[in-house]
């Protein structure tokens, strides 16, 4: 036997047949919303001048991992010198990525 399986979205506004749904976040937090195509342009007009004035979010915020911004302070040593450091010492360290803590200290440890 077949079944047939039909979803009726109704627009979540007015009650009417919704067209599509919606996806939106405000605050960290995301939200649907089913809308006929009337109050789904009412949403976007409304959310246009927000939009066109924000950022777009990394793939890494979109999922939930906060992105940490990369801060270079005073105490912390430029990693060029690092590498620098460590080449003209003959050890081992890639031409890009992260240096291996043991650099570090070794480098802490000779200055």
């Amino acid at each position: 036997m077949a079944q047939r399986v039909v979803v009726t979205l109704s627009d979540d506004i007015d009650g009417g047949t919704a067209a599509e749904t919606v996806t939106f976040a405000l605050d960290g937090k995301s939200y649907e919303i089913d809308l006929n195509p009337s109050n789904a342009k009412k949403l976007r007009n409304a959310l246009a001048p927000y939009m066109a004035a924000g950022r777009k979010q990394t793939n890494a915020a979109k999922h939930g991992k906060a992105p940490v911004p990369y801060r270079h302070t005073s105490l912390a040593p430029d990693p060029a010198a690092v590498r620098a450091w460590a080449r003209s010492h003959r050890m081992d360290v890639p031409a890009r990525g992260r240096i291996p803590k043991s650099v570090y200290e070794a480098f802490q440890e000779a200055s």
